[in-house]
């Protein structure tokens, strides 16, 4: 069987970033046919064809697809044994960066962060994807790089840091008839919208309500807190959102808020990674920035950077009031 060393591997990666054999050696400053001829060993060696044609172009296999974040992820490894205990030039730093976040953090945390990294680093592309699973494994074998959400740490190759508490607010419209502060029987007499990724319909408020003897409307459930949000905008509907979501988009959306008169649960969102990249360089200049990030876009919450374990993220918005939804 052929075997796959680092340059083999460096050429399946360029073939992924490019789609294309010629784009490729171009990037990796080989010539054509020796980039062909690594591409026939890859393909024995895996067992697949990579990159198969498509109209004029060509297109990367499932498999493909499935193995490029591993593939990337050693290449960074080893990267960062030839560089360690050197300075990084974050200026000429070259790297793809993945990030696992929830969409309730991603639209009040994704500009400012994009905006700190191409400012300071212009060749790092950072590559956001949203929750599936939260399986701590897409951290053990690369295929993310940082987890961004609400969760409880649980395993000891996993480390963290948490980057602010978040709570959840009711939003409605500024011209609803809800009272700024109301209680939780004026709370029932409008209708609500949910968000849950899982379509579930009830929540910690349903329980508080329960214990009260009251029981809300749930008139529509959306995937999403920022789903949620708009659907709020436009109609007489009251939302549950995180704080962060509220304070930021509530003023330009004509939205207010108000606190939740129920002991509902605060979260704390954290930035989590494998122990393996505890040490890498360049992980530990963009976790920096991503907590810097923060000071632009939540005053009125606290920021931790103290580290421990974590493990995988738990949670909907029908189980918890949380970033998870």
């Amino acid at each position: 069987m052929p075997e796959i060393d680092l340059n083999l591997l460096r050429v399946f990666d360029a073939l992924l970033r490019d789609g294309s054999v010629t784009a490729a050696a171009e990037r990796l400053h080989l010539s054509i046919p020796a980039t062909s001829r690594a591409l026939g060993r890859l393909r024995r060696a895996m067992a697949d064809p990579i990159l198969v044609r498509a109209g004029r172009g060509m297109a990367p296999t499932p498999f493909a697809l499935r193995v490029a974040p591993r593939v990337r992820s050693l290449l960074d490894e080893a990267a960062a044994l030839v560089s360690a205990n050197r300075e990084v030039s974050v200026a000429d730093l070259a790297r793809t960066f993945t990030i696992r976040i929830n969409d309730g953090v991603a639209a009040t945390l994704v500009t400012a962060v994009v905006e700190a990294t191409a400012a300071a680093a212009p060749g790092v592309v950072l590559r956001f994807v949203a929750e599936g699973t939260e399986s701590i494994e897409a951290l053990r074998d690369g295929s993310v790089d940082l987890d961004i959400g609400a969760g409880d740490p649980t395993a000891p190759d996993i480390r963290s840091a948490v980057l602010y508490r978040e709570r959840v607010v009711g939003v409605v419209r500024a011209d609803h008839p809800l009272g700024r502060r109301p209680n939780l029987a004026q709370l029932c007499r409008h209708p609500h919208v949910s968000a849950s990724r899982r379509g579930r319909l009830r929540g910690p408020l349903d329980d508080a309500l329960a214990a009260a003897g009251l029981h809300r409307q749930v008139a529509a459930v959306v995937p999403t807190f920022a789903v949620a949000t708009l659907l709020v905008a436009s109609s007489n509907y009251v939302g549950l959102v995180p704080g962060r979501l509220a304070e930021q988009y509530g003023p330009v959306l004509g939205l207010r808020s108000f606190p939740i008169p129920a002991e509902l649960p605060e979260l704390d969102v954290r930035l989590s990674w494998h122990a393996r990249l505890d040490a890498d360089l360049a992980q530990r200049w963009l976790r920096d920035t991503i907590r810097g990030a923060l000071d632009d876009t939540g005053p009125d919450h606290d920021l931790a950077g103290a580290q421990d374990p974590a493990g995988e993220h738990a949670g909907d918005d029908g189980d918890r009031a949380d970033h998870r939804g």
